[in-house]
């Protein structure tokens, strides 16, 4: 538990150092501009968050706020073949699948294939797996009144 516990910090550093950076540029506050940006320059980070089937790891691009801090819109691209851990986020939050073929669902329950134009809302606090089906990557947009955090299942005692 200690090394999860361990991957789990080096992950939150990781996120905040780069989303604070990224999203410093990505202000909504009344009176900055409006901003265009082009899928070819979002930019994408490496969270650190992996999975025990070792398929690569999580990416985000902040579209606006900053989700190590508070209220915020990612896009969060999942390699083809990856199967989160069971875990809990703090906070409940919104997605619509971009491209690629993803799940979302409890541990055990029948996976319901959500293609790109998909949307699911995960409640805070429930256990789930999220996974990309398809054979090409999952670009999925989440929205979250709340910080991200993604806690193992084994860590939420």
């Amino acid at each position: 538990m200690t090394n999860i516990k361990h991957k789990l910090m080096i992950a939150a550093a990781v996120i905040g150092i780069s989303a604070t950076a990224i999203a410093a540029t990505h202000d909504m506050s009344e009176g900055s501009p409006s901003v265009n940006i082009p899928v070819t320059q979002l930019k994408y980070f490496d969270t650190g968050l992996r999975n025990t089937n070792g398929i690569g790891t999580l990416q985000a691009a902040p579209a606006h706020g900053d989700l190590q801090h508070g209220a915020h819109g990612t896009f969060i691209k999942m390699p083809a073949g990856f199967v989160s851990d069971v875990h809990i986020h703090t906070g409940e939050y919104w997605a619509a699948v971009i491209s690629g073929v993803g799940v979302n669902g409890v541990p055990g329950s029948t996976d319901v294939p959500l293609p790109a134009g998909s949307y699911w809302s995960q409640k805070g606090g429930e256990r789930h797996v999220t996974k990309c089906i398809s054979s090409n990557e999952c670009i999925f947009f989440i929205n979250q009144s709340d910080k991200f955090d993604d806690i193992p299942d084994d860590m939420k005692k």
